[in-house]
């Protein structure tokens, strides 16, 4: 998987990572990938805990962890006593939607393009509650940011008590207009819950500007941390809305931490906090290999990629290149899902997602660091091969 054919600004951050070397690796967006720098701090701080367990949960953790939510806090624009870590961001999105206060009649609006295990969160939560869980179908090929604002806002009414939408969407890899929807609910006394999980490291967050009450995000993805790094973020005047799931020492704390809501949500039990001190190594291999100009080559890559893979398909372009950065979707002509099951990965060791919105069919590429025209080059054979074989 050499990238240095596509023209990195350093090819060598691609042969940092771990991955297969027989395997394209297509997929970042699902479960990312750890830089080998980053997982040997990781194993450190996991070496570190063994040796001492009482001494460094006990005594050490929190301040350590106080620590890593300051590096995090400067990466995101968010102070760090309105951060807290959590294992991904659907338990970001879990601890918020059973949070807040909603009943019948209530409204939760939200779109047609959100992540699955999100989506089930608040039906569940909607349905136990009496209140409703209301999808606004925003259309592909993608219309304006001002056509999908006002497409949103007029499903907004007097019942409408909270707007939950992805920052970057999972299914169909768009770039939704966050800032505008939050700056136009805060205006109209409704909260705003921003699912983050591709942002941190694809993107660059400034969290306190954006202006959302709630917004959580994966660490683990696009920044490149461990698996189990997440946060959440709670502007300071919404953070006292917020219940633990998990009820532990943090509660009615005998030594009470910064704030109640750091308490709430860092004392929840024996657990390895690692993937979390491991969050300032990934940021700062990040910005030992510039990474504004690795994503740059990297979005050249996905722009380029697109093109191609539309060419064999047939189908139109579903977004402008400018609203997405290393992650973009392919529709498929239907019933390619179908014919290809399993051969992308089983015949050409192409790792991919294939997924279904809407009625229609996608495929979805991710462009990283480790990845090369030759993988796309894979990619576009098995998919022309495959799609024309009867």
């Amino acid at each position: 998987m050499s990238n240095s054919s596509f023209g990195l600004p350093w090819p060598g951050a691609g042969e940092q990572f771990l991955l297969r070397p027989d395997v394209a690796f297509l997929n970042h967006g699902s479960f990312g990938a750890c830089p080998k720098p980053v997982f040997d701090t990781y194993q450190a701080w996991q070496r570190e805990l063994e040796a001492e367990p009482v001494e460094f949960l006990g005594r050490r953790s929190g301040g350590l962890l106080a620590d890593a939510r300051k590096v995090l806090g400067t990466y995101v624009g968010a102070d760090a006593e309105d951060l807290v870590f959590v294992t991904n961001a659907t338990y970001g999105v879990n601890i918020v939607a059973r949070s807040l206060d909603l009943g019948p009649g209530d409204e939760v609006l939200t779109t047609d393009h959100e992540y699955g295990a999100c989506d089930r969160t608040w039906k569940f939560i909607c349905g136990t509650r009496g209140a409703r869980y209301v999808k606004t179908p925003i259309p592909l090929p993608l219309p304006s940011d001002d056509e999908i604002v006002e497409r949103l806002w007029a499903g907004v009414n007097e019942r409408t008590k909270v707007i939950y939408m992805s920052h970057i969407t999972s299914p169909t890899a768009i770039t939704l207009p966050v800032g505008e929807i939050c700056k136009r609910a805060r205006e109209a006394g409704i909260l705003t819950v921003i699912d983050g999980a591709h942002a941190p490291g694809q993107v660059d967050l400034r969290l306190e500007e954006l202006g959302a009450d709630f917004y959580t995000g994966n660490l683990h993805k696009w920044l490149c941390a461990p698996k189990g790094a997440g946060f959440l973020y709670a502007r300071r005047d919404r953070q006292a809305l917020l219940n633990p799931l998990i009820v532990s020492w943090g509660w009615e704390s005998e030594t009470p931490g910064p704030s109640q809501f750091i308490d709430h949500f860092t004392w929840l039990g024996t657990a390895d906090p690692s993937a979390y001190l491991s969050v300032p190594a990934a940021i700062e291999f990040q910005r030992q290999w510039n990474w504004p100009r690795v994503r740059e080559a990297c979005h050249a890559l996905a722009v380029a990629g697109r093109r191609r893979l539309e060419e064999v398909t047939g189908m139109p372009t579903l977004s402008p290149e400018s609203n997405y950065v290393q992650m973009c979707s392919i529709e498929l002509p239907a019933g390619s899902i179908e014919k290809l099951g399993t051969r992308l990965f089983d015949e050409y060791k192409v790792e991919v997602p294939l997924t279904r919105w809407d009625n229609r069919e996608f495929l979805r590429i991710s462009i990283q660091a480790y990845n090369s025209v030759e993988d796309v080059d894979r990619l576009v054979d098995a998919l022309e091969r495959l799609i024309s074989d009867k």
